[in-house]
C-alpha cells in the first residue's frame, strides 16, 4: 500500500491537492489526528474493498487536539508503515493574498501574517523531511495538478538521499525551497539566435550552444564536484532531499540546459528528479511575441 502524508501552509492548496490524489485513485482523509493515523490505515488494510493508495492530510490543524508538529512527526516515525510526506509550500504575500480574496480566518491566528509566521515555524520538522516539496506560489490549478501527478508518477523508492534538479526563469521568482541556486544570465542567450528561439535546452542545438561557452563547462565541472562531496554531509545530518537550481531570463534555454547536463552526469548514482518550471510557460511567452518563421515582433 502507497501511504502519502500531505501537510504545509494553509492556503497553499492542500484541498485541491486532495482533489488530484483522488482522481490518481487515493482514498483521501482530511484533517486526520496523528493519533488515529494507525488505525485509520489498518482500517484501509482490512478493507473488503482493495485500497492500494492512501493520502493522509496532517497540518497545524493537529493543534486543536492538543498536538504539535514535532510529535506529529514523531508518532509518524513509529508507524509500522512506509510512507512518503508531500509537503505544500508558499510565498508569504501569496498566502496573504489567497485569504484576503476568500475572506477567511488563519486557523493559527485572526492575524493572517502571524498565523502564517506561527505556522511557517511549527511545521519546520515535517518541511525538513518532505519527500516532495511543491511551491504552488506562481501556479494555476492545472499546473499544480500536474506537478503533483509528475512527481507521485516518478517510482522512484524513498532512499537516504533525492536530489531535485530544477529549472527556472528568474523574472518569475525564485524558488523559495531551493538549496542551491545558479545563475545561468552571465552567457550568451539563444532566444536571439532566430533558430533556437522556439527550442529549449532539452534540444542538442541548444545545449551544443550553451556549452560552446568553455565558462559554463568549467561551471558545470565545479557544481559536480561540489554537489558530490557535499551531498555525504547532507546524508550525515539526515537531509533527504537537496534541491539544485539554475536560472536564467525566462527558464527555457540556458537554465534547462545546465539541469539537463547535470543529471546526466549525476544519474545512477543518486534518485533524481528534473524539474522544469517554466519551460511550458515561456514556450506559450514567446509564441505570443513573436509571429513567423524570421522570428521578428
Amino acid at each position: 500500500m502507497d501511504i502519502l502524508i500531505v501537510t504545509g501552509l494553509s492556503g497553499a492548496g492542500k484541498t485541491g491537492v486532495l482533489g488530484v490524489l483522488e482522481d490518481m485513485g487515493f482514498v483521501c482523509a482530511d484533517n486526520m489526528p496523528c493519533q488515529l493515523v494507525g488505525e485509520y490505515i489498518a482500517l484501509c488494510k482490512a478493507s473488503e474493498n482493495t485500497i492500494d493508495k492512501v493520502a493522509i492530510v496532517i497540518d497545524s490543524r493537529e493543534s486543536h487536539f492538543g498536538y504539535n508538529p514535532q510529535k506529529a512527526f514523531s508518532e509518524l516515525k513509529n508507524l509500522p508503515f512506509k510512507y512518503e510526506i508531500l509537503f505544500l509550500e508558499c510565498e508569504d504575500a501569496v498566502l496573504q493574498r489567497r485569504y484576503s480574496e476568500t475572506r477567511r480566518l488563519h486557523p493559527m491566528h485572526d492575524d493572517v501574517s502571524i498565523g502564517i509566521a506561527m505556522e511557517r515555524e511549527m511545521l519546520v520538522p515535517l518541511k525538513e523531511n518532505a519527500t516532495y516539496i511543491i511551491d504552488t506560489s506562481n501556479m494555476k490549478t492545472s499546473e499544480l495538478a500536474k506537478a503533483v501527478e509528475e512527481k507521485l508518477s516518478k517510482g522512484v523508492s524513498l532512499s537516504s538521499v533525492r536530489l531535485v534538479i530544477s529549472s527556472f526563469g528568474f523574472k518569475r521568482g525564485i524558488p523559495s525551497n531551493a538549496d542551491f541556486v545558479f545563475d545561468m544570465r552571465y552567457t550568451e542567450n539563444p532566444f536571439y539566435i532566430p533558430e533556437l528561439r522556439y527550442k529549449s535546452g532539452r534540444d542538442p542545438e541548444v545545449r551544443n550552444y550553451v556549452f560552446s561557452d568553455e565558462t559554463v563547462c568549467e561551471q558545470l565541472d565545479g557544481i559536480e564536484t561540489m554537489i558530490r562531496k557535499l551531498t555525504p554531509k547532507f546524508i550525515e545530518q539526515g537531509k533527504r532531499r537537496i534541491m539544485i537550481s539554475f536560472d536564467c531570463t525566462g527558464g527555457r534555454h540556458r537554465s534547462v540546459a545546465m539541469a539537463e547536463a547535470l543529471h546526466d552526469r549525476l544519474a545512477g548514482e543518486y534518485p533524481i528528479l528534473v524539474e522544469h518550471r517554466d519551460l511550458v510557460y515561456e514556450a506559450e511567452n514567446i509564441i505570443d511575441r513573436f509571429s513567423g518563421d524570421d522570428g521578428k515582433q
